[in-house]
């Protein structure tokens, strides 16, 4: 299984979309509520460069937000990604 880690928010409907995403693929997801650990959110901001939620990452390589990960599925790239397996960095 790809490591996928995704910095979220629970009211962020964003979030939300990029997990129905993930789900319809069949993988699981580590999320990080940057509003239940606000010290993560710095973390999120200094990993990514943005300060919006959702940020997401598979096997440490920065995908971007909700928009971008339905892009890169639109173009055929997500899947590739799912099926490959590396460490994922610390959140």
């Amino acid at each position: 299984m790809p490591d996928i880690l995704m910095y979220s928010k629970p009211t962020c409907p964003y979030c939300h979309r990029a997990m129905a995403l993930f789900r319809s693929k069949g993988v699981s997801v580590k999320t990080v509520d940057i509003s239940a650990h606000p010290e993560r959110r710095k973390k999120m901001i200094e990993r990514s460069g943005r300060t919006t939620v959702p940020e997401i990452f598979i096997n440490g390589r920065f995908i971007g937000g909700c928009d971008d990960l339905y892009a890169l599925d639109a173009r055929g790239g997500l899947d590739p990604l799912l099926q490959d397996e590396q460490p994922a960095p610390t959140p």
